[in-house]
């Protein structure tokens, strides 16, 4: 996946979190990167559907980013206006916690689906 293909990520777009299997593919939490005010990034995560046999191959994608820095504590910090990925752990419920770093300066979860995400890849 290159950043052109990433229409909010076009600074950069870097991994995530390991890939988590599903029956339609891989999903991949990842982070992209945009600039704002010419010099100022915001790192934001997205989320795509690769193909379970070749994983090189992109099949779907979310068209927006699924987190953005919104809080205090993901705006203000070491490093501003960040959100970044670091493991993702599934539950037996289809539960998804996202496990990311706000700032640079504390650790952080959300919680997904499988479904949302994978909705996300299809529908945005």
């Amino acid at each position: 996946m290159r950043n052109s293909q990433v229409r909010w990520a076009w600074a950069k777009i870097g991994p995530g979190a390991p890939p988590i299997k599903t029956p339609e593919g891989w999903l991949n939490i990842f982070h992209g990167v945009r600039t704002q005010c010419a010099q100022h990034y915001v790192y934001q995560l997205g989320v795509s559907l690769l193909d379970l046999e070749d994983p090189s191959k992109v099949i779907a994608q979310a068209k927006e980013a699924i987190l953005e820095p919104e809080e205090m504590y993901e705006l203000v910090g070491q490093t501003p206006s960040v959100v970044f990925t670091s493991g993702a752990v599934v539950e037996d419920d289809g539960e998804v916690k996202v496990y990311y770093g706000g700032a640079d300066t504390v650790q952080c979860v959300a919680t997904t689906t499988i479904d949302e995400l994978l909705h996300a890849c299809k529908h945005r």
